[in-house]
C-alpha cells in the first residue's frame, strides 16, 4: 500500500503547529519552574499556597489579552485556571513537605 500524497500546504499548517506545540510545552516547562520556586519561598516563609487576589486580577488581565488577540477569553480562563489549580496543588506539596 502507497502513502497517500502529501498536501504540502497541510503539512505547512501542521510544521507550524508543531513548532507552535513545541514551545508552548518548554514555556509552560519554564512557567512551573518558576512557579515552583515560589512555592518553595512561600513554604519557607510560611505563606499560603494560594493568593486568591492575584488569582482574580491575573484572569481579568489575561482574559483583556485573549480579547485583544482574538482567542476566545472563555477558552482562556479556563485554560488559566487548570494552570493556577496545578500551580496551587505543587504549593501544597512544598507546604506539606
Amino acid at each position: 500500500m502507497s502513502e497517500p500524497k502529501t498536501d504540502p500546504t497541510l503539512a505547512s499548517f501542521r510544521a507550524s503547529i508543531d513548532n507552535i506545540d513545541a514551545a508552548l510545552i518548554h514555556i509552560l516547562a519554564e512557567r512551573f519552574r518558576i512557579t515552583k520556586a515560589v512555592g518553595s519561598y512561600k513554604a519557607d516563609h510560611a505563606l499560603p499556597a494560594s493568593d486568591p487576589g492575584r488569582e482574580e486580577r491575573q484572569i481579568a488581565r489575561l482574559r483583556k489579552l485573549a480579547e485583544d488577540a482574538q482567542l476566545d477569553p472563555e477558552f482562556s480562563e479556563k485554560f488559566l485556571r487548570f494552570i493556577i489549580q496545578e500551580v496551587i496543588r505543587h504549593h501544597e506539596q512544598a507546604a506539606a513537605k
